[in-house]
C-alpha cells in the first residue's frame, strides 16, 4: 500500500520516452525496449566493436549491449544514468547483458571486473561512477569480483562530452596508471565503460592494465556511437 502510494504522487516514468510506466514494467518501458536499437555483438566474435582496437592493443573480446545515436533513445538514457542520479539504469543493463553474454566462453574466463575510473574529484562531484552498478550486475551473474583499485585516473578533465573528437584523444596515454600486487599477475581483466566512441580511454585504460605482466584485456560497454 505504502509503494502505491509513492508511485501515485510520484509516478515512475520511463528512462526512455518519459511516459508513465506500468506495474510489470521497469526502467524502461516494453515499447521502448523493443525499439531499442541492440548490436547483437555477442553473437559475433569479429565484430565492428573488436575491430575498432585492431592494430591499438591485444584484445580478447570486445562488445557492447545498444547502439549509441545522437539525439537519440540510448543517449537519455545513458544521460539519466550518468547525470541524473539514475543508478538502477547501470543494473538494469548490466543483467540484460549478462543474459546475452552467459554463454560466451572468453567472458566466462574473466578473472576481475574493472571499470573505468572517474577521478576522485569527478566522483565527489557526481557521488557515483556510472558503470559501477553495470558491473556489479555483471559481476553477480558471472560470479566474478570486481575491483575498482587497480586501474586508477591520474588527472581530472572535464566530461568527455563536452570534448571535440581531438580533445578526447589528446593527452589520454597519461591520465591512468595501475596500482597492482603479485596476486593481480596472469589475469584476465574485463574493462566495463559506459559508451564506446573512439575508443581512446579504453585504450589508455587496457595499456595501463597491460602493465601487469600476462594480463589480458576483454571490454564490454552499455553502448557503442553508431553513425
Amino acid at each position: 500500500m505504502f509503494n502505491s502510494l509513492i508511485n501515485l504522487f510520484f509516478p515512475k516514468v520511463c528512462a526512455g520516452c518519459k511516459s508513465f510506466i506500468g506495474t510489470n514494467e521497469y526502467i524502461i518501458c516494453t515499447v521502448c525496449r523493443h525499439e531499442l536499437p541492440l548490436t547483437n555483438h555477442h553473437l559475433n566474435s569479429e565484430n565492428e566493436a573488436f575491430k575498432k582496437f585492431y592494430g591499438r592493443i591485444p584484445v580478447e573480446h570486445v562488445s557492447a549491449l545498444l547502439y549509441f545515436h545522437k539525439k537519440g533513445m540510448v543517449q537519455e538514457i545513458i544521460h539519466n544514468l550518468k547525470y541524473k542520479g539514475h543508478e538502477e539504469i547501470g543494473s538494469f543493463l548490466g543483467e540484460w547483458y549478462a543474459s546475452d553474454l552467459k554463454n560466451n566462453s572468453i567472458v566466462n574466463n574473466v578473472d576481475v571486473i574493472i571499470p573505468v575510473p572517474l577521478h576522485k574529484k569527478r566522483l565527489k562531484e557526481r557521488g557515483y561512477n556510472q558503470v559501477t552498478n553495470f558491473g556489479l550486475a555483471l559481476s553477480e551473474n558471472f560470479k566474478i569480483p570486481m575491483n575498482d583499485s587497480i586501474l586508477k585516473r591520474k588527472v581530472y578533465s572535464k566530461t568527455q562530452s563536452k570534448k571535440n573528437l581531438l580533445g578526447r584523444t589528446e593527452g589520454i596515454e597519461t591520465v591512468f596508471d595501475v596500482a597492482f600486487t603479485e596476486e593481480d599477475i596472469n589475469k584476465h581483466y574485463l574493462l566495463i565503460d559506459d559508451v564506446l566512441t573512439t575508443g581512446a580511454t579504453l585504450e589508455a585504460c587496457s595499456k595501463a592494465l597491460l602493465k601487469i605482466p600476462g594480463a589480458k584485456i576483454s571490454i564490454v560497454c552499455m553502448a557503442m556511437a553508431h553513425s
